[in-house]
């Protein structure tokens, strides 16, 4: 009985150390803060010119996620005043509850890549880090380091 017992108690730790350790921990940056990180490291000539952030509001969910609805509880947008570049890099908080997973795959199939008209950015990643979602769509160059830095925030 106590064999039973031990075995079910170290079972029982297992199962909850696993549980536990696949849980990813939320970022506790704003969203402005995590762009911020992001770009970290690049030269001034390496980024669009005239780059600015914004607030992420409901009304431009389709336009900057390919969305008509996300429960969200906050963002920001990062791309150039000027139009005509295709650079832009969205970081959102969503709501508990929200599916992640799901939200990923949605975005990456219905974001426009070429929103801008003239333009149309070279590579697309969308990626998250707890409740946390960034999507990003720029050149060849800056879209891997912008996801690298992404990756390495704690």
């Amino acid at each position: 009985m106590k064999k039973l017992l031990s075995v079910l108690l170290v079972v029982g730790a297992l199962f909850m150390l696993t549980a536990c350790g696949n849980k990813e921990e939320n970022l506790t940056l704003t969203p402005t803060e995590i762009i911020a990180k992001m770009y970290e490291g690049f030269a001034e000539d390496e980024l669009p010119m005239a780059l600015g952030n914004r607030d992420l509001v409901a009304e431009e969910l389709e336009y900057n996620l390919g969305l008509k609805e996300l429960d969200f509880v906050e963002g920001t947008v990062s791309e150039p005043m000027i139009t005509s570049m295709a650079h832009s890099v969205v970081v959102v908080r969503v709501a508990e509850g929200v599916d992640i997973e799901k939200t990923k795959a949605d975005i990456k199939a219905n974001v426009n890549p070429s929103k801008w008209l003239c333009a149309t950015a070279e590579e697309v990643y969308v990626e998250s880090k707890g409740d946390i979602i960034v999507l990003i769509m720029s050149n060849k160059q800056a879209a891997p380091r912008l996801l690298e830095n992404f990756r390495n925030i704690k």
